[in-house]
């Protein structure tokens, strides 16, 4: 069962991992979980206002709120048990390799068919402009060719 301090120590690694904890943001991280026992518990509660980060639970009952990273889960879990590990160090590069992919290299539908990364560091309106440049060349490039085809 995880523990206040557990949920700490993993915000604290994605603080320092995302560059938070020594950047000055303009909106500060906030904590979305659901209601389980380490996520009500005074420690984490003090914590996030040490920290001035907000916290907002799911509603009780309804796990649609944490329905993206329940997906994240379930693709990892998928791609992570298509092969046996033999050695924990096999294992957690794998999850690292998945994490990689996800965040650097897998297009989101959702997200305009950019990477994550694209759209946290602010590279998606200028790569949506790109492609939409270059989208607009394709065309003309196609109505001329079809033009000297048919003359």
């Amino acid at each position: 069962m995880m523990k206040a301090d557990d949920v700490t120590d993993t915000l604290n690694l994605a603080l320092i991992a995302s560059g938070c904890d020594q950047a000055t943001v303009r909106q500060r991280p906030r904590l979305l979980s659901d209601n389980g026992p380490c996520y009500i518990a005074g420690e984490l509660a003090d914590w996030l206002q040490r920290r001035d980060m907000r916290h907002t639970r799911g509603a009780p009952c309804h796990p649609q709120t944490q329905g993206k990273i329940e997906r994240w889960h379930q693709t990892l879990k998928n791609r992570i048990l298509l092969e046996n590990y033999f050695l924990p160090g096999d294992l957690e590069a794998q999850i690292a390799t998945f994490v990689e992919r996800y965040n650097h290299r897998r297009y989101h539908e959702s997200l305009d068919n950019l990477t994550p990364a694209d759209v946290y560091f602010g590279r998606g309106q200028t790569i949506l402009l790109q492609r939409e440049r270059i989208k607009r060349d394709t065309i003309n490039q196609r109505r001329l060719q079809h033009r000297r085809a048919a003359a």
